[in-house]
């Protein structure tokens, strides 16, 4: 798979918030951390998908993305207010989220376009 940027950011991501919920405490181990994780994946397995979507495909799935990142964003929030997450860590987090968000409401806008 060539690489494209929002899947290299998407992957970046992934790994640096899977190091971060390491240290999560156990007691929010079995619901924020592996909600934030399956749902990190999502995304990560939904960008590999649009990579080799039809173009008929790619709307849905792109909506689909935007849910997630939405979804992430409550989680890391979360994680953040329980103590489970830090100051710094919320903030490049969430600033990598944003971006790929940018990065597909950028692509929905190009989809539209053709």
């Amino acid at each position: 798979m060539s690489e494209i940027p929002i899947f290299i950011l998407c992957e970046r991501t992934a790994l640096d918030l899977f190091q971060r919920t390491k240290a999560f405490p156990k007691s929010i181990r079995h619901s924020v951390t592996n909600r934030l994780e399956g749902t990190c994946l999502d995304i990560l397995e939904e960008v590999v998908e649009l990579r080799y979507s039809a173009k008929a495909e790619r709307r849905g799935r792109l909506i689909r993305v935007d849910r997630l990142l939405l979804r992430c964003r409550v989680l890391i929030r979360l994680a953040h207010d329980l103590g489970a997450l830090d100051h710094g860590g919320y903030e490049h987090v969430a600033r990598n989220l944003d971006e790929l968000g940018r990065m597909v409401g950028g692509w929905r806008k190009e989809e539209a376009g053709s």
